[in-house]
C-alpha cells in the first residue's frame, strides 16, 4: 500500500540515510498540496527527474490554516497525505507542523532541495545549510494558469 510512504520524521530520517548509503540523490520539497492539479503533478514530477528520490514535506492541517486561512486545507492532512503517497514518482511522505520546513530540511539533510520558480534561491527557507553541507537548490518552472487559490475562486464563482 502507498499508505506505507507515509512516514515520521525519525523513519523518513532513516529512509534517506539508507538511501544515500547507497550513493542516491535525495530531493527535497514541501507544500500544502490541498487540491491536488495538474501545477502540483508537474512540479512534483519536476522535481523527481533532478535526483533519484523525492523526500515530500506536508504541511498539517493546522500549518496550512496558518498560512492559508481558517477556511484551508479542503482536504484534510491525512487524504492529502494519501494522495500524494500514491503518486510514483514521490518516494516519501512527511507531515510537518512548524512554520517552515527548516527543522525538516536540517534533519533529513537532502542532497538537493527544491521549489518552484516563483521563489528565488535567496528566499528559499533550509537553502543556506544545504549548499552548506554540499547540497544543491534548484528551482523548476511552474505550470502557468494552476492554483488551488484558483481553484477554489472558481468553484465560488459557480453559485
Amino acid at each position: 500500500m502507498t499508505e506505507s510512504k507515509i512516514q515520521t520524521k525519525e523513519q523518513a530520517t532513516q529512509q534517506v540515510k539508507q538511501w544515500q548509503s547507497e550513493g542516491k540523490k535525495i530531493v527535497f520539497t514541501n507544500g500544502c498540496f490541498d487540491i491536488v492539479h495538474l501545477g502540483h503533478i508537474d512540479y512534483l514530477e519536476k522535481a523527481r527527474n533532478l535526483g533519484d528520490k523525492l523526500v515530500l514535506g506536508l504541511n498539517t492541517d493546522a500549518s496550512v490554516s496558518r498560512l492559508k486561512g481558517p477556511s484551508r486545507p479542503v482536504v484534510n492532512e491525512y487524504a492529502r497525505a494519501r494522495m500524494m503517497s500514491a503518486f510514483e514518482f514521490v518516494d516519501t511522505v512527511i507531515l510537518f507542523d512548524e512554520p517552515t520546513p527548516k527543522e525538516l530540511i536540517e534533519t533529513l539533510c537532502p542532497n538537493i532541495l527544491v521549489k518552484g520558480d516563483d521563489y528565488s534561491i535567496a528566499n528559499i527557507v533550509g537553502a543556506d545549510f544545504v549548499i552548506a553541507n554540499g547540497g544543491e537548490v534548484k528551482t523548476v518552472a511552474l505550470v502557468n494558469g494552476y492554483s488551488t487559490t484558483s481553484i477554489i475562486k472558481k468553484i465560488k464563482d459557480l453559485d
